[in-house]
């Protein structure tokens, strides 16, 4: 089973994860093909935006069984959050952000290999606890005075794409809690302890029952496009490029569709 690298684990393990990630050639031996005769063999570790949890987690699922030489272990956090990590040293293969703009800071710290690729969009929606019991129908009720909305923090994808819908809209949000990933807002929704949160499209459908969604207009101001790309001093860069390519190929879209992400590659 692959380990999923919690991101207040990642740094504590970061010394296992390079033990466990050993180098691959980019031309693979003969010894290095399985019985299916796939020659694609090695270890990555993939840094992925919260929103892609549970997407990334049947993406990477589906590459092991294409090739079963190759293991994945997945790093979920809010993509600013990642960057830090990675800055500051943490080993992975893949980086997959949920905005254009911290796959850029990546690029400018020199971490990035080659071009990032645009393999998926997302637009927000407003997540509510069942019953909807604050009512809210629409962006500007997450204004109405008295009410506990949870957003992203602005460094956080999420959070500059909340910031941005309410300039635009011309709404003044105050939130209780400003949340360092998309996934804490909707836990914190769908555990009664906020009446509202910003969140992406995509985690109102994978949350099922636990929320409701409430769509609006104003989501079309911002759309959130997601860039992967393979970092530079990967262990493993074949491998690396070639998960890259299985998510912007049939396979990765036909999950991503199913998730909700839009295709704006």
């Amino acid at each position: 089973m692959r380990r999923a690298a919690a991101l207040a684990a990642s740094l504590v393990v970061a010394g296992l994860l390079l033990t466990g990630c050993g180098p691959s050639s980019e031309t693979p031996s003969p010894s290095a093909s399985t019985a299916s005769g796939d020659a694609l063999a090695g270890d990555i570790t993939v840094f992925a935006a919260a929103s892609l949890t549970g997407t990334f987690t049947e993406i990477a699922d589906a590459f092991e069984d294409a090739h079963p030489g190759v293991h994945v272990t997945l790093n979920f956090a809010g993509s600013s959050a990642l960057v830090t990590q990675l800055t500051e040293g943490a080993p992975a293969d893949v980086f997959a952000s949920a905005d254009e703009a911290n796959m850029t800071k990546a690029q400018d710290a020199g971490l990035i290999d080659g071009d990032p690729e645009i393999f998926a969009s997302n637009t927000l929606e407003i997540a509510v606890p069942p019953g909807n019991p604050a009512g809210i129908g629409s962006f500007d009720d997450l204004a109405r005075p008295g009410l506990r909305l949870v957003v992203c923090a602005p460094q956080v994808p999420c959070g500059a794409a909340t910031r941005e819908v309410a300039e635009l809209a011309g709404v003044t949000l105050t939130p209780v809690s400003e949340e360092n990933a998309v996934t804490d807002v909707l836990g914190k929704v769908a555990a009664g302890e906020a009446d509202a949160g910003v969140v992406y499209r995509t985690d109102v459908i994978a949350a099922g029952d636990s929320v409701e969604g409430v769509e609006f207009p104003e989501s079309d101001f911002v759309i959130n496009r997601y860039p992967i790309a393979v970092l530079a001093g990967s262990s493993a860069p074949d491998v690396a490029a070639a998960f890259a390519t299985f998510v912007r190929g049939p396979s990765g879209r036909e999950i991503l569709d199913a998730s909700g992400f839009g295709d704006d590659r």
